[in-house]
């Protein structure tokens, strides 16, 4: 195992899922559009780790109350360090963020939605 890994180390055969969930706090929409440009470079910068990924909406309409990264890296402590880097929780949007390590059980993407909306 890596002693200090960071997002996107791993070894073959090591690596697991992660769920990464942050709650919006209430000043989301303006930290939102501050930090929209570094949010997605971050992303893009860690593409080998991610898995999927999107803002939770509100039921009534699209309104983001958050989001939901899963990512594939090799132990808790690269995906704590994953989190702690993002650029969204690094400004405060987030109000609560849960880590937590998951198995992929059932997998039917061709089941997603096309729009990014869920439409």
């Amino acid at each position: 195992m890596l002693s200090n890994p960071r997002p996107g180390e791993s070894q073959a055969g090591e690596d697991m899922l992660y769920m990464v969930y942050g709650v919006d706090g209430p000043d989301g929409p303006r930290i939102r559009d501050a930090m929209r440009d570094e949010h997605f470079q971050y992303l893009e910068d860690n593409s080998e780790i991610m898995v999927l990924g999107g803002a939770t909406l509100a039921d009534a309409d699209d309104t983001r109350t958050g989001s939901l990264l899963i990512i594939n890296v090799p132990d808790r402590a690269a995906a704590d360090a994953f989190a702690d880097h993002e650029p969204f929780r690094k400004a405060g949007l987030f109000k609560e963020v849960t880590v937590r390590r998951m198995r992929r059980g059932q997998w039917y993407p061709e089941n997603a939605p096309g729009g990014a909306e869920g439409d």
